[in-house]
Parts: C-alpha cells; structure tokens; sequence
C-alpha cells in the first residue's frame, strides 16, 4: 500500500531550496531543513524568514502563520537525517558530483517508500538515479524561482521512475495550489527546451546582421502579443544562465541548432551578463534599459519585415516535435510556456496563426538552414493539409 507522504525534507537551504521548504511548510508538512554547516543553516533560515516576513508586510500571512510556519522547519547540518522523511529533495547548485554524492547517501538513509527527488533545471535525472541502488524512486522536480510564488513545477520522469512515485508526487504538488507538468527526461525538459532555443535563434538573426535589436524585440512584444522581446528577456534571465543551458542541451543532442552563437559565448566571457551586470544586449542604469548601442553594428539591409513567424515558427515547429515524439502533451507545453515564461502557450498560437501559415514560415527556415533539425515536422504538415485545420488544432489541444 503507498505510503502517505507526511514528511518532508530540503536538502540545500539557498534561495530555490528555502523557497521549497517554505512551499511544503506553508502546506502544513513537517520539513527538515538541511545545510552543510551551521553557517549555511543560519543563512537558509535567514532567507525563510526574509521571505516571510516579506508576506506579512503584504498581507499574505499573519505574524501568527509566519511564525507557526518557520516552525514546522527542523533544521539540521546532517545528510542523513532523512529516514523519518517520506520525500527527500535535493535542491544544491548544479553540480552533479556535489548532487550524485548527496543521493549516495540519502539512498542509504532514506526510508524504502521513500521519493528521492532532486530539483534541477538542467542536469540528467537519469545519471543522478544511476547511482542509487533503485533508481525506480529517484524523480526531478523543477520549481521556478521564486518558488513560494510560481505555480508551475516540472516533474521529470526517468526510463527507470515508478508510475507510483510520479502519480504521488504530482498529487502532492496539486495539493499545495502548484501547477505540474510531467516530462521525460533530457536536457532542457519542457519550458527550457523551448525558451532557450527561442532566445538562441533571436541572438544568432541579431550576430548576422538579419534584423535590429529593436526590431526583433518590438515585433515579437507588438505584433506577437509576448510581454518581453527575446534580447531583452536573455538579458533578463542571465546571458550566463542561457549559455550554461544551451551547452548542456548541445552536449546532450549534438544538434548544431543547440550550439551556443558566438555572440552570446563573446558577451558571457566579457561579462555582459545582461541586467545583474548592468550591461549585456542593452545597457541598464536604475530606471531600466538605455539607448545606448547594441554589440552588433545596425545591418545594411533589414529583413525585420520577416519577423515575427521567422522566429515563431521554429519554435512551434519543435513544440510540435515534442508532442509527436511522446515527450509532452500539449496542454502540459502550453501550461509550461504561459506559467514558467508568461508567453502565449505554443498551440494557442499555431491555432491563432495557423498550421499553413507556419509551414510555409518553417519550410523558408529549413531552405536557408538546412539544418536536419528545422525540417518541418511531420505532426505540422499533417495539421496544415488536414481537411479543417482549425479544428485539427483544437483536438491536439485537448488532448491530455
């Protein structure tokens, strides 16, 4: 019989691991903090109250919630002091060593019934689980920053994770108000594999002189409804942080479209890191970004009247991919891009553009690429020379 999951333990208290814990406290779970030393103790517990506090100066909790909160936490500076706990999740920084060293030794600690998860937003699950004696309870889970507030997780599954473990954790997240997606394991998972791509394509039109980086921006905020236009959202987001993603995915898949532009590998090694280091495909001071000139010089000739499909297509076009292949489900993928990156769910798009419009966009990108990987997919072409196209659309949409 599957046990109840009543305990919970963090194992790694900085910014995403404390927003965790919070996240399993605030739901009423008895959580067991868990750092390296007292000093990295202290600073967990001083985010947990910061972020708290934080939520009674708003009124989002009482004083009384705050307090009662922090003392569901437990904390202690020992690894093994997980085998009361009924889910484990390991949340260090991305360092497989430092994790694979961590699920050694709460695979021995733990109890058998016992989740093992780790939170990662880029590293292999299946690696992570091959160093446990059953790989079938190790699963990923994916929380977005700030953790106490984003609804989305996402819930990675390896070829060995046990339909029990998946089915009680997702039940788990719902309970605590999350929205969770499930996938299969590799590089990127769903909102990654999509987004950083996207934001890839848009710096690779920006180094080869295709467009201004006001032009790429504006079109995709005016004339494709998202909030953000790609250069700036890299910037937003860490031009590091893009980088360190596009690598992974490119080591994993050896896919060209994945190779980090030489651009991005120049500003990262610069350290125009974007907004954190006030400078990266804009220049930031304390009321935002300036007019100050890009890296790249304006283009003699614009093709900016291409976008926004130039860009958009590519990116359904493997939102596609991933339903046709099995990997995720489209209301999955919509949820994923909507909650994780506040852009309009891929197929709410294909259905507004529609499936022969894309194609046509997606064929004019695999003829000047000819890149194996921008051929339209199969799935695309079958949507637009389907008898109702419109229709077509809804039913992958509703399928869950």
């Amino acid at each position: 019989m599957t046990k109840e999951i009543s305990k919970v333990a963090v194992i790694g208290l900085g910014t995403m691991g404390a927003g965790i814990a919070e996240v399993f406290a605030k739901g009423g779970y008895a959580v067991r903090g868990i750092e390296y030393n007292d000093a990295a103790l202290d600073r967990g517990r001083a985010i947990l109250q910061k972020s708290t506090g934080r939520a009674v100066k708003r009124g989002k909790m009482s004083e009384e919630d705050a307090a009662a909160l922090i003392g569901r936490i437990q904390f202690s500076t020992d690894n093994t002091d997980v085998s009361d706990c009924d889910l484990v999740i390991e949340a260090v920084n991305e360092n497989p060593e430092l994790k694979a060293s961590i699920f050694r030794v709460i695979d021995e600690a733990a109890p058998e019934h016992a989740i093992l998860a780790t939170n990662t937003s880029s590293l292999s699950i299946t690696a992570i689980a091959a160093v446990t004696k059953n790989p079938s309870r190790v699963v990923g889970v994916h929380f977005f920053n700030p953790a106490p507030v984003q609804k989305l997780v996402e819930v990675i599954r390896t070829l060995h994770t046990a339909d029990e473990h998946v089915d009680r954790l997702i039940g788990l997240l719902r309970s605590l108000g999350k929205e969770p997606i499930l996938c299969r394991d590799r590089a990127g998972f769903i909102v990654n594999a999509l987004l950083i791509p996207y934001l890839s394509n848009a710096v690779r039109l920006y180094e080869e002189h295709y467009c201004t980086r006001e032009e790429l921006d504006s079109a995709m905020v005016e004339q494709a409804g998202y909030p953000m236009g790609p250069l700036q959202l890299c910037d937003l987001v860490g031009n590091d942080v893009a980088l360190a993603v596009l690598e992974r995915m490119y080591e994993e898949t050896k896919d060209r479209r994945n190779a980090p532009p030489a651009l991005l590998t120049s500003m990262v090694e610069a350290g125009l890191l974007g907004n954190k280091s006030g400078r990266g495909f804009y220049t930031y001071d304390e009321k935002g970004a300036t007019d100050d000139p890009g890296p790249v010089s304006l283009p003699r000739q614009t093709r900016g009247d291409e976008l926004p499909l130039r860009l958009v297509a590519p990116y359904l076009n493997e939102a596609l991919r991933m339903v046709q292949t099995g990997y995720a489900i489209p209301n999955d993928i919509d949820t994923g891009m909507q909650l994780g990156c506040r852009m309009p769910g891929p197929f709410q798009m294909l259905a507004e553009i529609g499936p022969k419009e894309v194609l046509t966009a997606q064929q004019a990108v695999f003829a000047e690429t000819a890149e194996p990987g921008d051929k339209p997919v199969r799935l695309l072409e079958q949507l637009a020379y389907a008898l109702a196209p419109a229709s077509a659309v809804q039913d992958i949409r509703d399928w869950t």
